[in-house]
């Protein structure tokens, strides 16, 4: 049954002023409870998160890991990125920088990692005072619930961390509520954008937005066409697909594009498509339902028809079930080109000439979330780094994987310039800047008649 955002709000409103009031050393001994709680739950946690989403069991029992670490790599980010600091200043003053909370923040979850992503703003929110009301993905519900269970497990307070189970319609009175301070936002371009113009005419108000990518991966001046290859299939269809940081388009030097292809497609044709408890464990799962199964079907149809050219079709080997192993399809001379983020195992691929024309195709898009280049030439990836927009910059890395020790988001339709992971703690506390004496000693010097 759906949960009601005005009731959920209230709670947190009588709640976070206590919780904000205890000591810091408090709080970090409370989440450091919170991740031994969800160790000691990591195989039941493992289980659900991977019945739920689809996800290989070695993927869900990563995520559980990434949500255990966040504690300490939160806790560090806090004291580098909002630490008190003490100035001496002139006349025995000093200024003093130090960080209250916002208040009651609202956090709207992802399907795709339905604990590490929410965990993410979660934790630097309470680390920092905050109280939060969690709505997660309609999609994902229990692992939502379970993550919530570990924080009150633990013994942070219930009122501090409460649970919007809902659909479309929560979310949006979640987001809408006066009581809330802000709002951190995981999910897609067009709700973020939507979120924007709500919350533009609220600047009071706290807006952290991490959307998605159409993000590209650039292949140029490599030997090695195999690792190559391995690089673009971990970047494009880890997670079916379903990561922000997805690689959506392959940019190929044209000398190196029929020897590439023909490793990707063998590459893939070897990939093992399961579900998450099969047995040898599959590379990768379904996607998250038969609905985005339907869209993503769909959504090759339609770039075929706009004049790409299929490189390996997408198929669906159980109609009824949202298994699909990943398409691939040539866009080079498409008579259009759509900019959009689709959220699944599809790789559009495209042929260029020269490196500056590949820059060019990989900037051709209003996001800005991930790029990568696998090259074996330094200079090449100097002038990549100079020239990509996008937030992650990779070589010879993948373009999914970031790393919750460094800030995490991008440009355009990517962000809203609130990067997350290292750096969630920027938009989960606000500095207050104080100038400060002991005693009041004050005189004017100029501009007073004699007395």
């Amino acid at each position: 049954m759906p949960g009601d955002a005005d009731t959920e709000v209230a709670h947190a409103r009588r709640s976070w002023s206590e919780w904000a009031a205890r000591p810091l050393t408090y709080r970090i001994e409370a989440l450091r409870r919170f991740a031994n709680v969800v160790r000691q739950k990591a195989d039941a946690f493992t289980d659900l998160l991977a019945r739920e989403t689809g996800k290989p069991l070695w993927e869900a029992r990563s995520e559980v890991e990434a949500v255990i670490a966040k504690v300490d790599i939160s806790v560090t980010a806090f004291s580098e990125r909002t630490g008190q600091r003490r100035i001496d200043a002139p006349m025995n003053t000093r200024l003093a920088l130090r960080h209250k909370p916002h208040g009651v923040l609202a956090v709207l979850g992802p399907y795709n990692f339905p604990i590490h992503l929410p965990n993410g703003h979660i934790v630097p929110a309470l680390l920092a005072g905050n109280a939060v009301v969690f709505k997660p993905s309609e999609k994902t519900p229990a692992s939502g619930a379970m993550l919530v269970d570990c924080f009150h497990t633990a013994g942070i307070p219930e009122g501090c961390v409460r649970l919007l189970i809902g659909g479309p319609d929560e979310g949006k009175a979640l987001a809408a509520h006066p009581d809330i301070d802000g709002l951190l936002f995981t999910g897609s371009a067009n709700t973020g954008i939507a979120l924007n113009r709500q919350f533009a005419t609220r600047p009071e108000k706290i807006l952290a937005l991490e959307m998605g990518g159409n993000n590209p991966i650039v292949v140029w001046n490599t030997p090695d066409l195999y690792s190559a290859a391995v690089l673009v299939v971990q970047s494009a269809f880890t997670t079916a697909g379903q990561r922000c940081t997805a690689a959506r388009r392959l940019i190929v030097d044209q000398k190196l594009y029929d020897p590439l292809i023909l490793e990707i497609n063998k590459l893939i044709g070897r990939l093992i498509i399961g579900e998450p408890h099969a047995d040898p464990a599959p590379f990768m799962g379904p996607v998250i339902d038969n609905d985005a199964a339907d869209m993503l079907t769909e959504s090759f149809l339609a770039l075929s028809t706009m004049g790409g050219r299929p490189l390996r079709h997408m198929e669906r080997p159980i109609e009824t079930r949202p298994f699909l192993t990943p398409g691939m399809i040539d866009m080079t001379n498409a008579n259009e080109k759509v900019d959009v983020e689709l959220f699944g195992p599809i790789l559009q691929v495209f042929r260029v000439d020269t490196f500056e024309d590949a820059i060019a195709e990989a900037n051709d898009t209003r996001y800005g979330l991930s790029a990568s280049l696998v090259s074996q030439d330094p200079k090449l990836y100097d002038q990549f780094w100079a020239n990509i927009r996008a937030g992650i910059v990779n070589w010879n890395r993948p373009t999914n994987g970031a790393s919750s020790s460094a800030p995490f988001g991008g440009i355009g339709w990517s962000g809203n310039h609130r990067p997350s992971a290292y750096y969630a703690a920027d938009y989960c506390a606000y500095p207050v800047v104080s100038s400060e004496s002991d005693s009041a000693r004050a005189a004017i010097g100029l501009g007073l008649r004699d007395a």
